[in-house]
């Protein structure tokens, strides 16, 4: 108890709350702007801390980043431009209820489930923190690369009634992810004998122009003009909230957990942690229908997720020194400056201090609800611009963003490249979602894969001679028989009737 107190000293102070106060505000705007990921928001408070006190600097990485995943929904709502790479797995259905005039409503239950995914993953790091470590540990190859094969699988569930053209779209993203020198062989691959692209295509650009160029390109040849609903206020946001707890506690509740889950394992992230979550909600939901359509039980579900899993992966960053993500990965290196070297020794030497750290954690997540909202209810004025004076400035932003990802105009290029594409694509039925997917999770795949081939020097057991592997690989075959009994099932019944 006595620890409990001397974490509060530590927190309950002016230049504490103050710097998580700026990191909150810092991170929300970052995370807001497309382009900017809380990865890279991190990363820019990283020489700020080296002036700060230990739990004040970790404080302020905490903040940041939480508020910068939350941020990344509200340029996806209000322009269909997701801010963070995690925001781009449910941009369909906040977008299309801004779309009906019911921005605040998609937005609001971001921000509160955001606030309550935070909160659970918080909980879980705190009383579980050992010992979900230690399972954690006894991943290896074989059980990331069935991991990878079920966030794979989502593609099939990612709001699409063709399940052939959401294939063909993950295809897609495979086949971006392949390209250059960043593979287990290191042999170049589709690079055309161009130096910039053995570096690989960078997701950020890409992600840019598939949902923001494409956007820009269509509003062009549409002719521009206002938007389809002008923004309103739905109602009292209190009891939307209080409706969506009451209708959708399970929903959340499942995002909670799906989100620690993935973000203890090292590696995976809130990006897989989102798509995941909004496909198990697509799922298991009784309308299945409505996903992609303005419906907010999806959104519940991965947001909710989101800023679970930012939060469980500081369980092996904490405990073991191995980043669960990469903003830990960038955490880690601000923790060993501070003489707060992650390992088991931490919680025995410095108690207070990492109480301190979960008490921020908590305090993060409760003031994103007020500031959250506040910048909800300012940013929605966006809408109130005419298109052809906000696609202009968006171009812009959209430029920056993507020549700050790698600080060449070959990032510039690769944006415009995939805003045509992704234009197209959408022009001809094909889905967007399945496509990014296949690019975030296509890397951890292929390193898995051969990983294990090489450990096992070819020998395809070695996929499932492990418990968990196996019982990771029982869930896949499962998952594959469901799914193909639920087409077939339809066509059997239609052919007797």
């Amino acid at each position: 108890m006595d620890v409990i107190f001397q974490a509060f000293g530590l927190v309950a102070t002016w230049d504490v709350v103050l710097t998580v106060l700026a990191a909150s505000i810092f991170g929300l705007f970052v995370g807001a702007v497309p382009g900017l990921t809380a990865t890279m928001a991190t990363a820019m408070l990283v020489p700020l801390t080296f002036f700060m006190e230990p739990v004040a600097a970790v404080g302020a990485m905490v903040a940041c980043s939480a508020m910068a995943i939350f941020a990344g929904d509200i340029p996806g709502a209000l322009l269909r431009i997701p801010g963070t790479p995690a925001s781009a797995a449910y941009v369909e259905d906040t977008y299309r209820l801004t779309q009906r005039g019911k921005a605040e409503l998609g937005l609001g239950a971001c921000v509160l489930f955001s606030a309550i995914g935070g909160l659970f993953g918080t909980l879980v790091l705190i009383f579980a923190a050992p010992s979900l470590a230690e399972f954690a540990m006894k991943f290896s190859s074989q059980e990331y690369f069935w991991m990878a094969l079920l966030g794979l699988t989502c593609a099939v569930f990612m709001g699409t009634s063709s399940p052939a053209r959401g294939l063909l779209s993950l295809f897609i993203g495979l086949t971006i992810a392949s390209v250059g020198l960043n593979n287990p062989a290191g042999v170049p691959r589709l690079t055309f004998g161009s130096t910039e692209m053995l570096a690989g295509i960078d997701f950020i650009p890409v992600m840019i122009g598939i949902f923001a160029i494409s956007e820009v390109i269509r509003t062009v040849l549409s002719g521009g003009g206002g938007w389809d609903q002008a923004p309103k206020t739905v109602g009292n946001i209190f009891k939307d909230w209080g409706y969506m707890l009451k209708t959708f506690w399970r929903q959340s509740f499942r995002g909670n957990i799906t989100g620690t889950a993935i973000g203890i394992l090292p590696g995976a992230g809130a990006d897989v942690a989102a798509y995941v979550s909004y496909a198990v909600s697509r799922r298991f939901s009784k309308t299945p229908e409505k996903y992609g359509e303005g419906h907010v039980e999806g959104v519940i579900e991965a947001s909710a997720a989101n800023n679970a899993s930012l939060s469980s992966a500081w369980v092996p960053a904490l405990v073991f020194g191995i980043p669960g993500d990469t903003i830990t990965a960038i955490v880690i290196g601000v923790l060993y400056v501070k003489g707060m070297n992650p390992g088991p020794t931490l919680f025995l030497f410095n108690p207070q201090t990492i109480y301190a750290v979960f008490l921020i954690f908590i305090l993060a997540n409760v003031i994103m609800i007020p500031l959250g909202w506040g910048l909800i209810k300012f940013s929605k004025n966006i809408l109130r611009i005419s298109k052809q004076v906000l696609m202009p400035l968006i171009l812009i932003f959209c430029i920056v963003g993507a020549f700050a990802s790698n600080n060449a105009v070959y990032g510039v290029t690769i944006m415009l490249i995939f805003g045509v594409a992704g234009y197209l694509m959408e022009e001809n039925g094909i889905p967007i979602a399945p496509c990014v997917l296949g690019i975030v999770i296509g890397p951890i795949l292929e390193k898995n894969l051969i990983s294990t081939l090489i450990k096992s020097q070819g020998d395809l057991i070695a996929f499932v001679n492990r418990p968990v592997a196996f019982a990771i690989f029982a869930l896949f075959c499962a998952i594959w028989i469901s799914i193909v009994y639920s087409w077939v099932r339809p066509k059997r019944a239609a052919e007797l009737n």
